[in-house]
């Protein structure tokens, strides 16, 4: 009998904000298994960034910065897959690169 209704914060729990210790209207949420981290879309704050999973984290790094990011995947080489809503494209990122490669759509709204 598994009790669901309570969780335990695992990036962000600092209130709404653009510090390195907040999120601001995140959307989507992956795993990166490699690096046993959280990567997330922090869309208010138009970022990806990237959470250990390791007890005692406080804070994200940034992956990438200025990107008006909705969702997230990750395919088996560890590129990274970012949609954005506002420019109704997908781009794909080599980790630790901040200009992505367009794979789809890019043309306005």
């Amino acid at each position: 009998n598994g009790d669901t209704t309570n969780g335990q914060v695992v990036a962000g729990g600092n209130g709404q904000g653009n510090r390195l210790n907040q999120l601001n209207g995140p959307t989507d949420v992956l795993i990166g298994k490699e690096t046993d981290s959280l990567i997330i879309c922090d869309a208010e704050n138009l970022r990806v960034v990237r959470w250990s999973r390791c007890s005692g984290t406080t804070q994200g790094e940034i992956l990438i910065d200025n990107i008006d990011c909705y969702g997230l995947a990750m395919d088996e080489q560890r590129y990274l897959y970012v949609s954005a809503h506002a420019t109704q494209e997908v781009r794909r990122y080599k980790l630790g690169e901040n200009i992505g490669t367009l794979v789809a759509g890019g043309n306005g709204e």
